[in-house]
């Protein structure tokens, strides 16, 4: 028996088997669970035949979550394949690296920011929304965050849209609470995922783990960052809620 056995879990926002995405949804059959995925527009071929390459295929269902009818037929289209959910990870984040990243945090255009707190930030509350009426008491939300209490090179306005992000996540559990519903956040070290390598000076960012993370840290090694994730949705962690777990190595907790 795993830790997930019988959960039911949406991972929404896996394109790439380099993806932290992809690697939750792997452990987390692993550990017993039966997993939906999701990706929409040009991606979603990619993500059907990703989808494969897990220990188990999964299904792969159209969910772009800017879009309200994508939302609300959620709990129609997950309906076809789970009777219910236990546990989501919002696996999604985007800033246009031409304008938002890279240094340009003070040429960053409002129409691109304004993006980029609705895909990265806003769409934690749209997700959680759309899911809830699947949900009842101990269902878990999961989101992957960037520490956001810092500022960091190169990251500009993505740091910006985490910042968001986790006080988004702090006013759901807040809310959800009430339901039984808790809402948590991991906050992973920089991997080498399809996203980070379009982030200008992204090696520069990289390089500080190397000499400041305690325990080290393997940035092509994203199983640390998904049995987090994991654990969350599990019954591990009953009354766990608003927090962010760092999985960095222990970075997070070192000075110069």
């Amino acid at each position: 028996m795993g830790i997930l056995d019988g959960k039911r879990i949406l991972v929404a926002g896996v394109t790439m088997d380099s993806s932290i995405g992809f690697a939750v949804a792997k452990v987390a059959q692993q550990e017993g669970a039966t997993v939906v995925i999701s990706n929409f527009g040009r991606a979603l071929g990619i993500t059907k035949r990703i989808a494969q390459r897990l220990p188990q295929p999964a299904p792969v269902i159209e969910l772009d979550v800017t879009d309200d009818a994508h939302l609300e037929r959620l709990p129609d289209v997950l309906g076809e394949h789970l009777d219910g959910l236990d546990g989501v990870v919002h696996s999604i984040a985007y800033g246009n690296p031409e304008t938002l990243l890279g240094g340009k945090f003070l040429d960053g255009p409002w129409p691109d920011v304004a993006q980029a707190l609705q895909v990265s930030a806003y769409s934690l509350k749209a997700l959680a929304m759309a899911a809830r009426p699947m949900m009842g008491e101990g269902g878990s939300v999961v989101g992957l965050t960037f520490d956001a209490t810092v500022s960091w090179p190169a990251y500009d306005w993505m740091g910006v849209a985490k910042a968001g992000l986790e006080s988004c996540s702090r006013y759901l559990a807040r809310t959800l609470g009430p339901d039984g519903i808790r809402v948590n956040l991991v906050s992973a070290g920089p991997l080498r995922t399809l996203a980070a390598k379009a982030i200008p000076g992204f090696e520069d960012l990289e390089s500080m783990w190397t000499t400041r993370a305690p325990l080290g840290w393997d940035n092509t090694d994203q199983v640390p960052t998904a049995k987090a994730v994991c654990a969350l949705m599990s019954d591990y962690f009953p009354a766990t809620t608003g927090e962010i777990v760092h999985v960095d190595g222990g970075f997070h907790s070192t000075g110069a």
